[in-house]
């Protein structure tokens, strides 16, 4: 889609959300994996270029920039929250320029940049001062209802707004309407900034309503005018948490049916979390109860098994994760195998058809083409080679009590069951490390390394041991 230029999107995140019951700002709540501001701003950039998108804050301005001051957007303070029709008031020096605004809410976060877009080009066609965005939800309870012109024909709806009714004012019939405001707006810039200053707070929370604008435009004579969201449920906003997690599990659903309409296939997709930005190739397969967050990517061919969490990291193709693993901000290569119960800690890098096991932890640990460590081993600040083979209970002691130090295992090493490898230290290619060792010093390429105490055997102690205690003790 190509970006906009001529219009400026303005949105609407300065409030507290009050009835969230929460510290934490309302649009910094996440769902599908990210703050519901960041939705808004992602579907924004598909419709203008995020120096064109101006986000007005207020409550936790400074936490709410941190949060999406990544994006690039541009930052608007409302140090008193006094409402919507304040908040425009607070961006009109920095967006009267444009010949079009797009007011849009920063906890509303199913938007699609396609439902903008084209709610942009029908405002412009209809050369309206004010186009509201509708919809028609199930149950229409609680919101401003939309009262259009009466059609000039049967069968074609009239996109003239009379008035919008809040649900309190509501005459008899008018109760009937299923149409609602969404508080999602497109304006002409020269007569709203004409009549903004006829906001007045004329009601009970003594705020300044944008809502209150389709009135005041159409008292002067302007085109107000209304086009309906073809899905419901891309205006519905969330007050409580409940309606927060409801809203989440509509979008993570929606991604599990784009996943499995490009060749994904999810076993029960109710059961599995899938953040907004996980990209996953056609032929993997995806058992119940897994998680994929973040950014994370997976190749074709994979098989992610049940109960395991994959948070920002790249798989390849032909990767079976096996049950119970954790991986975190790593990257594993074709045709490795992981798990179960394996922990890929940050900066793992697992190399092609590597083998990480049971119970196996890395951190910051490069693994070469078929180096394989499947039991009980802690591998951290370390580069093994390929072909290496690290035994069960092997440790890299990394961490001196100040500092970390890296292990560099070479190609085609053997590293004994229960060895602890002390950092630094290398083991050059081709070097052999007894089961039990404690390696303190280099091992050079070929060379067998044994370091552990010389094993002393005393015949008939044990049974001269339990004798003494029995004659002391000889109750049964």
């Amino acid at each position: 889609m190509k970006p906009n230029l001529s219009l400026a999107v303005v949105i609407l995140a300065a409030g507290k959300g009050t009835r969230l019951k929460s510290k934490r700002p309302k649009v910094l709540h996440e769902i599908g994996g990210k703050p519901l501001l960041a939705h808004v701003i992602a579907a924004a950039s598909r419709v203008v270029a995020p120096e064109h998108i101006y986000v007005v804050v207020g409550h936790q301005a400074e936490r709410v920039r941190a949060a999406v001051a990544s994006t690039g957007v541009q930052f608007v303070e409302q140090t008193e929250q006094r409402g919507t029709g304040h908040a425009i008031q607070c961006a009109r020096q920095v967006v009267a320029g444009y010949p079009s605004l797009l007011v849009l809410s920063g906890d509303v976060p199913l938007i699609h940049a396609e439902t903008i877009e084209r709610m942009s080009r029908f405002h412009q066609a209809e050369h309206a001062a004010m186009t509201i965005l509708t919809a028609r939800p199930e149950d229409p309870t609680g919101y401003g209802r939309i009262v259009r012109r009466a059609p000039v024909s049967p069968e074609a709806a009239s996109p003239e707004v009379e008035a919008i009714v809040e649900q309190k004012s509501l005459a008899p019939g008018q109760e009937k309407i299923g149409e609602i405001n969404s508080g999602i707006y497109a304006f002409l810039s020269a007569p709203l900034f004409a009549h903004l200053h006829e906001l007045a707070a004329s009601n009970a929370h003594g705020e300044l309503y944008l809502t209150d604008m389709a009135g005041i435009l159409r008292a002067a004579g302007e085109r107000v005018v209304a086009i309906k969201a073809e899905n419901a449920a891309e205006v519905l906003g969330a007050n409580t948490i409940a309606e927060l997690v409801a809203l989440d599990a509509t979008m993570r659903a929606a991604t599990a049916q784009r996943l499995m309409a490009a060749g994904v296939t999810i076993f029960r997709p109710e059961t599995c979390v899938i953040d907004a930005e996980v990209e996953v190739a056609p032929d993997t397969v995806i058992e119940p109860f897994v998680q994929l967050r973040g950014k994370t990517r997976v190749g074709s061919d994979c098989l992610i098994r049940s109960y395991t969490v994959i948070e920002n990291c790249a798989l390849g193709t032909d990767v079976l994760v096996r049950q119970g693993c954790v991986l975190a901000d790593s990257t594993v290569a074709d045709g490795a195998r992981i798990g179960p119960f394996a922990h890929l800690r940050p900066g793992s890098e697992i190399g092609e058809s590597v083998h990480v096991g049971n119970f196996v932890e890395t951190k910051q640990a490069r693994l070469g083409k078929g180096a394989k460590a499947n039991h009980l081993a802690y591998l951290g600040d370390a580069e093994i080679g390929e072909g290496a083979n690290v035994g069960a209970g092997v440790i890299t002691c990394n961490y001196d009590g100040v500092h970390k130090h890296r292990t560099r295992i070479g190609k085609g090493v053997f590293v004994g069951s229960d060895s602890t490898l002390v950092a630094p230290i290398t083991l050059e290619d081709g070097a052999y490390v007894g089961a039990g060792s404690c390696i303190t010093k280099d091992v050079p390429a070929g060379a067998l390394a044994v370091g552990r105490a010389r094993q002393i055997t005393k015949p008939g102690w044990a049974t001269a041991r339990r004798a003494r205690r029995e004659a002391k003790d000889p109750s049964p």
